[in-house]
């Protein structure tokens, strides 16, 4: 459907893009935002998506492995189920999203910034319980 078609500077505002293969858009100057959007079951995989603004948005299952989402923005963001395997995860603002769960053994994530009580999301592979 959007196989290499050019998205440059295109803000999506209470948007339906529920399954869209945004890994098949042409990667020259691809650059997005996203407000109180439907984005559950998308892919970004392998996108370059430096300083990102998501806000409000439904990211369940969303498939972010590979991807550079560096100074990105997640605000009031539901990553329920989203996948992040060895992406970019770096001063990415988290604070506000929810029910993210991710390793950050292989993710980069230096100077991300996180928030209680969501933050635990990051210890999931351990299989422990916090109280």
């Amino acid at each position: 459907m959007l196989d290499d078609a050019g998205i440059k500077s295109v803000a999506f505002k209470d948007c339906k893009l529920m399954g869209i293969d945004f890994s098949k858009c042409n990667d020259f100057l691809f650059s997005v935002s996203f407000e109180n959007c439907q984005l559950d079951y998308c892919s970004f995989y392998k996108k370059k998506m430096k300083k990102t603004i998501f806000r409000g948005c439904s990211l369940k299952h969303a498939d972010f492995t590979e991807t550079d989402l560096s100074l990105s923005i997640l605000d009031h963001c539901d990553l329920s189920e989203a996948i992040f395997i060895q992406g970019t995860l770096e001063k990415t603002d988290f604070r506000t999203a929810k029910n993210y769960a991710f390793d950050p053994e292989i993710n980069k994530i230096k100077k991300a910034r996180f928030s209680m009580p969501d933050v635990v999301g990051l210890l999931t592979k351990y299989n422990i319980d916090i109280e």
